[in-house]
């Protein structure tokens, strides 16, 4: 599964331009990380839906 996110973020951020700083790169992995692949991008893994979706539908069931 690592193999698979490092791809993902390989082709998804990091080859789409250059970085000027350490610093701006850094905040670009924390972005694309926290806000974009944890609570935005699909899973195939997850039945095609985000992790944040994929958290409430389970506690959903858990109380039902």
């Amino acid at each position: 599964m690592m193999e698979s996110f490092w791809s993902s973020m390989q082709n998804e951020l990091l080859n789409r331009r250059k970085w000027k700083t350490r610093l701006e790169l850094t905040n670009a992995i924390f972005d694309y990380i926290e806000v974009f692949y944890n609570r935005q991008r699909r899973h195939s893994s997850l039945d095609y839906v985000s992790p944040v979706e994929f958290e409430l539908s389970m506690k959903k069931e858990q109380t039902a």
